[in-house]
């Protein structure tokens, strides 16, 4: 068994597309049209195009508000993405003008980040693991 999915619920796909892709660097995998307005929208590493893909999800039902409001406001990150060095990511994506609730913390031998996605959620960055 391996994670093949994972749902992020957005306020807008669009612009979480835009988030994802054009600041965060993933690629878009599947855009299919699901009724009038929303859509199945992932994206995917662009280094694994094969594997666990995003799914940009929107936050149309009722239980996701009190969700990720509960989570932003006790600072929880709804997901967390692995990067080779957390300090020049933090770097990179402050550059592109992206709102940091945590600045690289070290953590042992993990170093961790959190930043606000735009769509509703935190998101940390960490170390990859050895």
């Amino acid at each position: 068994m391996k994670i093949h999915l994972l749902s992020v619920f957005v306020d807008d796909q669009a612009k979480a597309l835009r988030f994802y892709t054009e600041i965060l660097g993933f690629v878009k995998k599947h855009d299919v049209p699901v009724g009038e307005k929303d859509r199945w929208l992932t994206v995917v590493s662009p280094d694994e195009p094969s594997g666990t893909e995003l799914l940009l999800e929107p936050a149309g039902h009722p239980a996701v508000k009190p969700y990720r409001d509960a989570l932003v406001g006790d600072g929880i990150p709804l997901a967390q993405f692995a990067v080779d060095d957390v300090r020049a990511e933090y770097e990179r994506l402050r550059g592109l003008g992206v709102r940091f609730v945590q600045e690289p913390l070290e953590m042992g031998p993990v170093t961790t980040a959190v930043f606000d996605d735009t769509c509703g959620n935190l998101i940390q960055i960490a170390t990859k693991p050895e």
